[in-house]
């Protein structure tokens, strides 16, 4: 969703999200999980260990293609391959790759884990907006569907509270799961995610929404590193900042962090993700998908020439972002903590999960 120069919002991003269950196949709606305006930011898995964390992502809804966009808007072929577009400017309708006549939405995306990896932790976010031109119930909020490489789909609850907030026009929501056991034995491959609790139609605030799997592993041949991640679930105006103490970061050190975030429109300036080492200034966060004050735009991409796989693939997945930046330029002079900085000053974003991976000191 676009929005006009106002009024900053300048509140916290807050929030714990569930531990989740998996159990067998079901269709009926799941009972209601407890919920928060809410969520404050907090860690929610933190390792030292060698080894790293990878993620897969997708998005649940996109622009329909036989609707008529905006007046002077790009197509909506146009705009999943990149051109500058919101979500309101469209028609959304649900991504559904799968032949499961029984789900209304789903989408794949590809966990890549070295050889000899093991995983240590797992976890699945999935979010949207419940309100566009249809209201979602809240009571299915809780649960999604998975399925992992070559099995069947099982379905996944939040196992305490959700983040549910109505604000600028939008009815927004994420949850949360543990899948550490599914991951760990299914390893990597595509993994699909259906029924994503998410409102079709046009509205100003527009319709967004997807998941992200989050997989920490260990793996003796690679370098020792500190890995956390955070989740929580707010509107996001002014900056926020999680610092991971007593975490020394040598110089010249490598290292990944990610975000998952929705609502950031395309080629609206004023999003930044930066991370610092210590006192000094952070270092703001970009690459090619990605340019510097436009983080939340709309993508789903990670360093390297080949991207984990995707289905679909768009390029602007029209509101929803999970990112995973390379490091290096930011740890360069190493330090003895590590700080990272979420800022939204133009658009109305939403912020769900952080995460690093960075070499620790040996």
């Amino acid at each position: 969703m676009r929005q006009s120069l106002g009024p900053l919002l300048r509140r916290a991003m807050v929030g714990v999200l569930a531990l989740g269950v998996i159990g067998a196949p079901a269709r009926a709606a799941a009972p209601p999980s407890p919920e928060a305006e809410r969520l404050a930011f907090t860690e929610r898995y933190r390792a030292v260990q060698h080894g790293g964390i990878v993620r897969a992502a997708n998005t649940a809804i996109s622009c329909r293609t036989t609707a008529t966009a905006s007046a002077g808007t790009p197509s909506c072929p146009a705009a999943r391959d990149g051109a500058r577009a919101a979500n309101d400017d469209f028609d959304m309708f649900y991504v559904d790759v799968d032949s499961d006549p029984n789900t209304y939405n789903s989408s794949r995306a590809e966990v890549r884990l070295p050889d000899s990896a093991r995983v240590t932790y797992a976890r699945l976010y999935w979010g949207g907006n419940l309100r566009v031109g249809e209201q979602k119930p809240p009571k299915d909020d809780g649960r999604v569907l998975i399925a992992e490489p070559g099995g069947e789909y099982k379905e996944v609850l939040a196992d305490t509270v959700v983040g549910h907030r109505v604000a600028q026009g939008a009815d927004a929501f994420q949850a949360s799961a543990d899948v550490t056991k599914l991951v760990r034995e299914s390893r990597s491959g595509l993994y699909t995610v259906a029924q994503v609790n998410v409102a079709m139609g046009r509205s100003t605030a527009g319709a967004w929404g997807g998941w992200t799997l989050v997989v920490a592993y260990e793996n003796p041949s690679e370098p020792l590193r500190h890995l956390a991640l955070w989740d929580g679930f707010d509107t996001l105006g002014s900056a926020r900042e999680l610092r991971l103490s007593s975490a020394a970061v040598p110089k010249g050190a490598s290292g990944l962090a990610g975000l998952v975030a929705y609502d950031g429109d395309r080629g609206q300036a004023g999003d930044s993700f930066a991370v610092a080492t210590g006192p000094k200034a952070s270092t703001p966060l970009s690459d090619p998908a990605n340019p510097r004050g436009d983080a939340l735009n709309s993508t789903i991409a990670e360093p390297g020439t080949t991207s984990a796989q995707r289905v679909p693939s768009y390029s602007n997945t029209l509101g929803y972002d999970s990112d995973v930046f390379d490091l290096g330029p930011a740890l360069r002079g190493g330090g003895d903590q590590l700080a990272v900085r979420l800022v939204s000053q133009r658009d109305a974003a939403w912020a769900g999960a952080l995460f690093v991976a960075v070499d620790a000191q040996q």
